[in-house]
């Protein structure tokens, strides 16, 4: 049952970044003008969609769930410190806090990786 709970959880906690990229793509141009009127240079915009796209992909099938861990962690962080700094609006504030919550759960997977459903998973050898 943990092993079922353990897919469940990957894939809700990567299923917003799935659906955030598939958006930018379908979005291009207003994502780069509303970047951009942060100061962000358009042309991380491709970079962002790949990153959102696959490193998610990547920890629900339990490949690299470790490294691609902490990159959605630190991109997590990066975006909320970027794009929703402004406490004085309540909705930003809601966004800040919860690409940190973000964080702290790709941390847990960081240190604690998938379990035995994931292409990555050890296998245990019996010696005869």
């Amino acid at each position: 049952m943990a092993n079922f709970f353990d897919l469940i959880g990957r894939i809700f906690i990567s299923s917003i970044f799935l659906l955030s990229g598939y958006n930018k793509v379908f979005n291009y141009g207003n994502t780069v003008v509303w970047m951009e009127g942060y100061g962000v240079p358009g042309f991380l915009l491709g970079p962002t969609i790949a990153l959102e796209i696959i490193f998610p992909i990547l920890i629900i099938i339990g490949y690299q769930a470790q490294v691609s861990a902490i990159i959605l962690a630190i991109f997590s962080i990066v975006t909320a410190v970027v794009f929703h700094l402004d406490f004085a609006n309540q909705m930003q504030t809601i966004a800040f806090f919860k690409n940190f919550a973000l964080a702290g759960g790709f941390l847990f997977i960081a240190v604690h990786g998938p379990r035995e459903w994931s292409i990555d998973r050890k296998k245990k050898y019996v010696r005869l």
